[in-house]
C-alpha cells in the first residue's frame, strides 16, 4: 500500500518542481499550469468519496490494483504529451485522469492498512505509513529536480516502475479484499463532482475572467447550489455516497474541519516554494527540490511524533500541537523570505512542515477509527473529499492572490528601472516561468529587483498560510474532544449496515 500510495504523493510535488519547464517547452499559460496542478487535485477531491464508497462494495483490493493500474497508464499519457496548441489540453486531461485513478486506489489502501492493526496501534502504523510515503514524496523534489534536467517526461515515467512493483507487492501480500455489496449512489457522485468542479472554477478562473465577471459567480453560485443539492439527496438516499449520520460524532466532524484548513496550505505549498526557489532565489529544479525537502523532513519526523501521541492518549493533543506549530512556522518563514538566502530559511521550512505532519495521520486515522469496519474505506473517502478539496481552493484562492500581486509588485520594479510598461507586464505575467530568468539579459540590480519583488508577493502567500494554520488551531482546541476512541464508540455515531444485497462483480 505504501508503494501504491507514494505515487500520489510523489506527483503532487514531482510535478510542481517542473512546471516552469513545462511552461517554457509546451508554451503553457498562467492558468494552464496551475491546471496542472489543480486539475489532479479537483479530480482527487470530488471523486474520493465515490472512490471510498466503491472499495468498501466491491473490495479493496480491487480497487488499489484498478487505481494503480489506471494511474500508471495516466502517467506515461502525460508524459507523452505533444508539442503544439494540443499540448496544454492533452497534459490537463490525462492530469485529472491520474487524480481520478488515484481517488479509486487511495481509500482503498487507506481501509487495507487500517484493517490490517488493532485499534490501539493504527496511530503508530498509520504514521509510518504516512511517515514513509511522504519519505517517498521527499525523493520527488530531489529526483524530478534531477529527471527534469534530462526530460521532463521522465517525471511522469517514473510513476511505471513504480507502479509495477506496487502490483508486485499487492499480489505476494494479498491484502484483505472483503466485499460489503450495497447499492452505488451515482446522482450523489454526479452531484458532488459537479459542486466542487464549478466552485473550484470559478475561484481558478477569476484571476483570468475577473472578480466582476458573470462566469466566475456563475461558476461559484450554481456549484454551492450543487452542494446544497448533493446534502439534500443523500439525507433521502437508501444508500447514500456518503453516510452523514458519522458527522453527528463531534471528534469526526472537528477532525475533518481540521484535515480541510490544514490542506489550504499543504499541498499548495509545493507549488509556490518551488516557484520561489526558481525566481527569486535562483535556484536550478534540482535545488528547488531541496527546498521543499526541508519541509518534508518536518513533515515525517512530526508525524511519527503525532501517531505516538493518538495512541496514548487521543487525537487532541497533536492537532492542536500541529496546528499552533504550523502558525508559528510559516509565519517565521514569511519574516524570511524576502532575505533571498535559504541558509535562513531552513529551519523555518522544517518547523512549517512539522504542523502538518503532526495532524495529517493523526486525525486521518483518529477519524477512520470512528466507524465500522464495513466502512473504513467510506469514511477516509469522506475525510479525503475534505482533504483535497481544501488543498484545491487553497491553491485556486491564493494562486489568484499571487497573480494579482504580481502584476502590481513586478511590475512596479521593473518600470522604476525604466525597463517598458507592456515588457513588464508581460514579465510579471511569467511567475511561474520564471520571472528573474526573463530579466537575464539585464543588469544584476535589475534581476535583484524581480526577485525582491516576487519574494515580497510570496511573503503575503505565506503570511496567508499562518492564518490558515491558526485557524485550524483555534478549531482544534475548540472542537477535537480530548481521550482515544474505545473500540465501541462507533456503534453510537453510525448505524449498523443495511443487510447484504447481491450485485454483480
Amino acid at each position: 500500500m505504501v508503494f501504491a500510495v507514494a505515487m500520489i504523493f510523489i506527483d503532487q510535488t514531482i510535478v510542481a518542481i517542473a512546471i516552469p519547464r513545462l511552461r517554457l517547452e509546451l508554451g503553457l499559460s498562467a492558468t494552464g499550469a496551475q491546471w496542472i496542478i489543480n486539475g489532479y487535485l479537483l479530480a482527487l477531491s470530488a471523486l474520493f468519496a465515490f472512490g471510498g464508497k466503491l472499495a468498501d462494495v466491491v473490495g479493496r483490493r480491487r480497487m488499489v490494483v484498478i487505481g494503480t493500474i489506471g494511474f500508471a497508464i495516466a502517467s506515461a499519457l502525460c508524459g507523452a504529451t505533444p508539442k503544439g496548441s494540443a499540448a496544454e489540453t492533452w497534459i490537463i486531461v490525462f492530469r485529472v485522469l491520474q487524480g481520478a485513478f488515484a481517488a479509486l486506489m487511495f481509500p482503498a489502501a487507506v481501509g487495507i492498512v487500517v484493517a490490517s492493526f488493532p485499534l490501539r496501534e493504527r496511530g503508530k502504523a498509520m504514521a509510518i505509513f504516512f511517515g514513509i510515503s511522504g519519505g517517498l514524496t521527499a525523493i520527488g523534489p530531489i529526483a524530478g529536480g534531477y529527471l527534469t534536467q534530462w526530460t521532463w517526461r521522465s517525471i511522469f515515467w517514473i510513476n511505471v516502475p513504480v507502479a509495477i512493483i506496487a502490483l508486485i507487492l499487492v499480489w505476494l501480500s494479498k491484502p484483505d479484499d472483503t466485499k460489503h455489496p450495497a447499492g452505488l449512489d451515482y446522482r450523489g457522485t454526479v452531484l458532488i463532482t459537479g459542486a466542487m468542479g464549478l466552485v473550484v472554477l470559478g475561484l481558478q478562473q477569476s484571476a483570468v475572467w475577473g472578480w466582476g465577471s458573470v462566469a466566475t459567480w456563475a461558476c461559484i453560485v450554481v456549484g454551492l447550489l450543487l452542494g446544497v443539492a448533493f446534502l439534500s439527496w443523500e439525507r433521502r438516499c437508501p444508500q447514500p455516497l456518503l453516510n452523514l449520520k458519522i458527522f453527528r460524532d463531534r471528534g469526526f466532524s472537528a477532525e475533518t474541519a481540521v484535515l480541510g484548513l490544514m490542506s489550504i496550505t499543504f499541498v499548495p505549498f509545493f507549488f509556490f516554494a518551488s516557484i520561489y526557489a526558481q525566481v527569486s532565489l535562483g535556484k536550478s529544479a534540482s535545488e528547488a527540490g531541496l527546498y521543499i525537502l526541508y519541509f518534508f523532513i518536518g513533515f515525517v519526523v512530526a508525524s511519527q511524533i503525532g501517531g505516538r501521541i493518538l495512541d496514548q492518549q487521543g487525537a487532541r493533543l497533536a492537532v492542536v500541537l500541529g496546528g499552533a506549530i504550523g502558525a508559528v512556522g510559516f509565519f517565521l518563514l514569511a519574516g524570511k523570505v524576502t532575505d533571498l538566502n535559504i541558509n535562513s530559511q531552513w529551519y523555518y521550512i522544517a518547523l512549517a512542515g512539522a504542523g502538518p505532519g503532526l495532524i495529517l495521520a493523526t486525525a486521518s486515522t483518529d477519524a477512520v477509527n470512528r466507524a465500522p469496519s464495513s466502512g473504513y474505506s467510506e469514511v477516509t473517502g469522506i475525510t479525503q473529499t475534505a482533504r483535497n478539496f481544501g488543498g484545491s481552493f487553497g491553491l485556486a484562492v491564493m494562486g489568484a492572490i499571487l497573480v494579482s500581486l504580481d502584476k502590481t509588485n513586478v511590475t512596479n520594479a521593473l518600470t522604476k528601472a525604466g525597463v517598458p510598461t507592456s515588457t513588464a507586464h508581460h514579465v510579471a505575467a511569467s511567475f511561474g516561468q520564471g520571472a528573474a530568468g526573463s530579466a537575464s539579459g539585464h543588469s544584476g540590480a535589475l534581476v535583484h529587483s524581480v526577485q525582491l519583488a516576487f519574494a515580497d508577493s510570496i511573503q503575503t502567500i505565506f503570511y496567508i498560510m499562518a492564518g490558515v494554520m491558526a485557524v485550524t488551531f483555534v478549531v482544534a482546541v475548540r472542537f477535537v474532544p480530548p481521550g482515544r476512541v474505545e473500540p465501541q464508540e462507533v456503534l453510537d455515531t453510525v448505524s449498523p449496515p443495511e443487510p447484504a444485497q447481491q450485485v454483480p462483480s
